[in-house]
């Protein structure tokens, strides 16, 4: 018997009582080799339970949370309820957690109508400690003053001692949200939102808008947790392979015994339908108004709950825009009013009432009125000439794979699969219709063979729909002065009635709030793992090599559940500085583009029936001995049904050996990448500042930033600006010769005869030759600052240290967590009020890095980072350096899935990090001492050896004086 099997054997009959817990329904789930168990307690809380043969233990509680103002309150509650519970009142149990856990996942999150807390994690007794603290978090939360105030909003002098120095507006979630809503996506969905559910939850913003979170009261959020937070209104969700009751057991234990049943409503109701169309505008900061307008024009459809009306919707959204050749996405693009689809484009199942958007982005303005005419123009054109068939065929395709697919990769699977439950749960819907597609795909199969389907889709809900909004999101380049002129008035306008007392008050609080930080907790209330938890071995899974050809092939026999996997790294040969700075452009373009006589189009839907996609990468490594031992590949891979497993090879051999790229397609995926880097900026900037300060120290960093940050960004600019698409068509043609002469490795992931794939047609292709030396130009030892449009700063320093192999690079590991854990976790976040920072170490390249994200500060958090060392010499003992040491362990034993753990060994293997590579690095991880952690920062995070920037607002050197750091300031 099958431990899928014993587990099917296990599950209980409906019906059947478990506690206080009825059991009403039990589906077996053949595809996923799972079983569906979904029950409902006395208290009125739902649960569901996928038993599945898996040892990644998973847990969620959602509450439907519906906010009546944009003052954040679910958003600032997720925090609070972190910060110290009934049984656990430390300042930050869910911080000090993650360095006492092996968990593969652990967050909270707040959607725009449910708050969820969950985390998985492979170790049995680090998923019942977690279990106790977030039920306890979430349900006897301390919710105290302090932790409103920090996480919140808060009056706070420039200097927190001084009441005469400048009063601001501070808290984790209202810097956070200036962050969040200084970005183009974030503005315009929220005014989507609003516009198409003006009367409905989804009109506030449940994140918060920094102009309102100071409404927020301190019994506003305590009142919220009372009227949301209870076994009444939650779904809880398990996933795993223990007993069933084991995890109700310890659910009742921790919650349910402790309640009684309650009445809530927290229904959403149907927004009442427009009876005609509406126009708006929205305004976000940004100086780039030639290129940074957006046009979109969105939908309110039917119950999003419905299963043949999502798997509908989910379908058409697919065909229409699912890729460059889509009927709507390519007349878009071909158009040249924009750049890229509009953020938001597609169909969204996140409310109760569905949405459908779509338009386009890298516009001015003045073009909004003729995209927004061209979207319905030409979804006019698709419903009077049809929508061919294989289209359909082909996006029903695309939910086959992803129906098949097990993967970890991205996501824990186990949390996949909740989300496709969790929509038409939330919403009163059936939750298996999210797991289990089979009835209503059979149902759409019978209406297709009726009749035309989403054409009469097409002009009901779309055509014909006045629950229509046409939106034009503008750049403003007085807008980031405007606000932060309008905060300093919220400012004045809230403290104008203080006196002396108020004032005192404000500064002792501030004071207070400092020392309640430096407090020293008794985290021994905290259940935690040690050593002796750490698995020593990493995975060696079973493959064997050949040489074919000029490539040697690797093949993996794993259960990936009916689907291939076929990966083709190229080692490159020696490529001239402007090959290497043109290689990431090439991944990108020689998937989009034609290939062996086939348009973009043509290869585009011959992608689509018979592959789950293909992509190429570029990459940049060491070896493990060597920091100089670069090797820079470019990678191909791609994925089928085995039914289809000899297409994806010719699809690849095509992709890979003929490409053709043209002038004009290569200008549109020239100005999508510019979009789409430009738009990550505001959202990524701690890592393009990462990039920025490492490349002035490790040629791989310095490759990778000219490949991909900010430089690369600039000189894509500039050829848009030129327009020189033949030339750079040549150079792409030239560089597409010199990688045929590069040395191929082929690795084959799949099960049972599809093992045997041919694959001669790729093997055959290279010459064989990789380059033994590849170098790069550094970045000039200056301190850097990008300025762009945004109120808060991503502050970094970078050190390069040692390479894998060295003695002391599993120090430097630890030493990057113990740091993000202990001090800079409290010094950024919870003193400085960033939403985020820490520090990083690759152990690969040798890169070690202190950042911080969505920062109010700049010159404090520069002097937080120089200040690393004197904390060293406080109090530390062993559980710091044991949580150092176990937080540093999960990075060495990553979760894996069939289709990825083959893959990642064959790969290690040849470039080096052997299972013995790695595991020798474990074993001196594990015999690290607090010692050696000092030690390796006087020998290599020295101010002397330290390199900086940043990005940020404004010109940061006023700021950065005090600390002796003058930077090179240029704007984005």
């Amino acid at each position: 018997m099958t431990a899928t099997d014993r587990l099917s054997t296990h599950a209980p009959t409906p019906g059947t009582r478990l506690g206080r817990y009825t059991v009403e329904r039990v589906e077996a789930l053949p595809g996923v080799q799972a079983t569906f168990i979904q029950l409902r307690h006395d208290l009125g809380a739902q649960h569901i339970h996928i038993a599945r043969d898996d040892d990644n233990q998973t847990f969620a509680v959602f509450f439907p949370t519906v906010p009546t103002d944009s003052t954040g309150v679910a958003h600032i509650l997720e925090h609070t309820a972190l910060m110290g519970s009934r049984h656990y009142p430390v300042a930050d149990p869910f911080f000090a957690m993650i360095p006492r856990s092996l968990s593969t996942f652990m967050n909270a999150m707040t959607a725009s109508d449910w708050t969820t807390y969950l985390y998985s994690t492979r170790n049995r007794a680090d998923y019942f400690n977690l279990l106790g603290i977030y039920l306890d978090a979430a349900f006897f939360p301390l919710l105290r003053y302090e932790s409103f105030r920090r996480d919140g909003h808060r009056f706070e002098n420039a200097d927190p001692a001084d009441r005469d120095s400048e009063l601001k507006m501070q808290g984790v979630v209202y810097n956070e949200m200036k962050g969040a809503m200084a970005t183009p996506s974030s503005v315009l969905w929220k005014a989507v939102q609003k516009a198409l559910y003006p009367d409905l939850t989804y009109a506030n913003n449940s994140g918060g808008e920094p102009a309102e979170i100071p409404n927020l009261t301190y019994q506003g959020l305590k009142d919220f947790h009372a009227a949301h937070y209870h076994p009444s209104n939650a779904y809880f969700y398990t996933y795993g392979n223990l007993e069933l009751t084991e995890y109700l057991d310890a659910i009742e234990a921790g919650v349910m015994a402790h309640f009684e049943a309650s009445e809530l409503d927290v229904s959403i109701p149907d927004q009442p339908p427009f009876t005609e169309p509406k126009e708006l505008t929205a305004s976000y900061p940004s100086s780039d108004t030639e290129r940074g307008a957006q046009a979109l024009v969105a939908w309110k459809l039917g119950h999003s709950f419905d299963p043949d009306l999502n798997l509908r919707w989910s379908v058409l959204s697919e065909v229409l825009l699912g890729n460059p050749a889509a009927p709507l996405t390519r007349p878009l693009i071909e158009s040249g009013l924009g750049s890229a689809l509009s953020d938001g484009s597609g169909y969204h199942d996140s409310f109760r009432e569905g949405a459908f958007a779509v338009g386009l982005k890298g516009l001015s303005a003045e073009k909004a009125p003729a995209v927004q005419a061209l979207v319905l123009e030409t979804l006019e054109r698709i419903a009077d000439e049809g929508i061919p068939a294989e289209l359909v065929d082909s996006a029903l395709h695309q939910f086959e794979i992803a129906q098949k697919e097990v993967s970890n990769a991205g996501w824990p699977y186990s949390l996949k699969l909740m989300f496709r439950a969790v929509g038409p749960w939330l919403y009163g819907g059936d939750p298996l219709d999210g797991l289990n597609l089979d009835a209503a795909l059979e149902r759409l199969r019978l209406a297709r063979a009726e009749g035309p389907v989403f054409e009469d889709i097409i002009r009901r809900e779309l055509l014909n729909n006045p629950h229509r909004v046409s939106l034009t999101l503008s750049p403003d380049p007085a807008m980031q002065q405007q606000q932060a002129e309008a905060e300093r008035e919220m400012v004045q306008r809230l403290s104008a009635g203080f006196d002396d007392e108020d004032r005192e008050r404000i500064v002792a609080e501030a004071v207070s709030l400092l020392a309640d930080q430096d407090r020293q907790d008794d985290v021994s209330l905290l259940p935690t793992l040690s050593l002796n938890d750490v698995t020593r071995k990493v995975a060696r899974p079973l493959y064997t090599t050949e040489q074919a050809g000029g490539a040697l092939v690797g093949r993996v026999d794993q259960p990936t559940s009916g689907l291939v996997y076929l990966d083709v790294q190229v080692r490159l040969p020696e490529l001239s500085e402007d090959e290497l700075e043109l290689l990431p452009l090439y991944a990108f373009a020689v998937t989009r583009s034609g290939a062996a006589g086939h348009d973009y189009v043509a290869l585009t839907r011959r992608v689509e029936a018979v592959t789950g996609g293909v992509s190429a990468s570029a990459s940049v490594g060491t070896g493990p001995e060597s920091l100089d031992d670069l090797r820079v590949s470019l990678s191909f891979g791609g994925k089928a049904l085995s039914r289809n497993a000899a297409e994806l090879v010719s699809v690849l051999r095509d992709v890979v050996a003929t490409p053709e790229f043209d002038a004009g397609r290569l200008e549109q995926l020239v100005k999508q990448r510019v979009a789409g880097q430009k738009a990550s900026i505001v959202s990524g900037g701690n890592a393009y500042a990462g990039r920025l300060a490492a490349a002035q120290l490790s040629v791989e960093a310095a490759l990778e930033e000219r490949q991909g940050g900010l430089t690369a960004l600039t000189r894509l600019e500039a050829l848009v600006e030129s327009g020189d698409w033949a030339g750079s068509v040549a150079r792409l043609n030239a560089l597409h010769t010199r990688i045929l002469e590069g040395q191929a490795r082929l690795c084959l992931t799949a099960s049972g005869d599809d093992l045997k794939l041919d694959l001669g047609r790729l093997t055959g292709l290279f010459a064989g030759h990789a380059a033994e030396h590849v170098t790069a130009p550094l970045t000039p030892r200056t301190p850097q600052a990008r300025t762009t449009d945004t109120p808060v700063a991503y502050n970094a320093v970078a050190f390069l240290t040692v390479p894998y192999t060295h003695p002391d690079s599993p120090a430097l590991l630890a030493l990057a967590r113990l740091l993000s854990s202990e001090y800079l976790l409290k010094e950024l976040r919870e003193k400085g009020g960033a939403y985020g920072g820490g520090a990083g170490y690759d152990a690969r390249s040798g890169v070690f890095r202190m950042t911080s994200y969505r920062d109010p500060n700049i010159g404090r958090t520069f002097g937080v980072f120089r200040q690393a060392r004197e904390f060293l010499n406080g109090p530390l003992g062993e559980r710091e350096l044991t949580e150092a040491i176990l937080g540093a362990s999960k990075g060495l034993d990553p979760l894996t899935s069939p289709d990825t753990v083959g893959r990642m060994r064959f790969y290690g293997d040849l470039s080096g990090y052997t299972p013995e590579v790695q595991e020798a690095f474990l074993e001196r991880l594990l015999k690290v001492n607090l010692d050696d952690l000092k030690r390796v920062m006087d020998a290599y995070l020295t101010p002397d050896k330290a390199a900086y920037a940043l990005v940020a607002g404004k010109d940061p050197n006023p700021e950065t004086e005090a600390e002796g750091l003058k930077f090179e300031v240029a704007a984005i």
